[in-house]
């Protein structure tokens, strides 16, 4: 089993930046990851949101060929307490199935994306800027190792 996280765009704010890959290395102590950045579609000039969203889709598409289990990240999909999502990722591990996260840039995932997705995941039920998805993902992937573990991070 392997995890990709793939996102549109890197994170501007070195904070941020920083906070990801600190979770990201975490969570790789538990599953293996990977992680993907695409280019940002530039918006403005006739290039509309669907337009955008259309143009970053296509490009998480082509990172993510053949990958079974894709995880469209949309505050409209499931949600999920911690450790259910542990559970989750643990049924995929046992089944040795690979996962694909896909998290969308400033206008969110194209409609391919979402409507192919195995499953529509919620973060939360706000809509958060990309960068902050990614954390937010980051940190419960590592969560859910812990919990997959029965280490004392989750309380």
């Amino acid at each position: 089993m392997r995890i990709i996280v793939a996102a549109v765009g890197r994170p501007k704010d070195e904070a941020l930046a920083a906070a990801i890959r600190a979770y990201e290395t975490r969570a790789a102590h538990y599953w293996p990851l990977d992680t993907v950045d695409v280019r940002e579609e530039r918006a403005g000039a006739g290039a509309t949101p669907e337009l955008v969203k259309t143009k970053e889709g296509e490009r998480l598409r082509e990172r993510i060929v053949g990958v079974p289990s894709v995880v469209a990240c949309d505050p409209g999909g499931t949600t999920m307490t911690s450790a259910q999502f542990a559970d989750w990722l643990q049924e995929r591990r046992e089944r040795a199935q690979d996962v694909a996260f896909v998290i969308g840039g400033a206008y969110g995932l194209s409609d391919a994306i979402r409507t192919s997705a195995t499953l529509r995941l919620s973060l939360a039920p706000w809509t958060l800027p990309h960068e902050l998805a990614r954390l937010v993902l980051a940190e419960q992937l590592y969560r859910a190792g812990t919990i997959v573990r029965g280490e004392p991070y989750h309380k």
